[in-house]
């Protein structure tokens, strides 16, 4: 468990994901799950992971679009909110399981939604609020996953 005592410490944990990320094999696909209440900083961990890869400027949940893609590092980036999601069938539409390939990084906020649908995934992120800040539960599921969790371990 991490404690994350403000926004910045979630961000720099996201930026320690990023890095890690970064040292992967290029042909490694990854997919990580962040899972917790409204505000309970998904987004704001993904800004982090997206800034140590190179990316420059804002970054907003998907939660209209469903879907932002990025191309950082040489890695095709998608960035996924699924929220709004209304059945788990319309993840069929959205063509996340496609998406994952060699190369690429799928970060999907509210998994919860896709009712298990999402095929197998490397590390599950949970953020919760605690009395002075967040915690940051982190689940690696694959030995991939245990290679990014293992980064995370000195992250505030």
């Amino acid at each position: 468990m991490i404690h994350a005592d403000s926004a910045a410490d979630t961000r720099a944990c996201g930026a320690r994901l990023g890095q890690a990320l970064s040292r992967l094999p290029l042909e490694a696909a990854v997919a990580i799950t962040l899972s917790g209440d409204l505000g309970a900083g998904k987004t704001t961990l993904v800004a982090g992971l997206l800034e140590a890869l190179g990316h420059r400027g804002p970054v907003r949940s998907p939660t209209y679009t469903l879907v932002e893609p990025y191309r950082l590092a040489d890695r095709d980036i998608y960035h996924c909110d699924l929220y709004r999601l209304r059945h788990p069938d319309e993840l069929d539409d959205l063509g996340l399981r496609e998406l994952r390939a060699p190369g690429s990084v799928l970060l999907v906020e509210w998994p919860e939604r896709a009712e298990g649908r999402l095929g197998a995934t490397d590390l599950a992120l949970r953020l919760a609020y605690v009395d002075s800040g967040r915690s940051i539960e982190v689940d690696p599921t694959t030995d991939l996953g245990q290679a990014l969790a293992s980064q995370l371990s000195d992250c505030t």
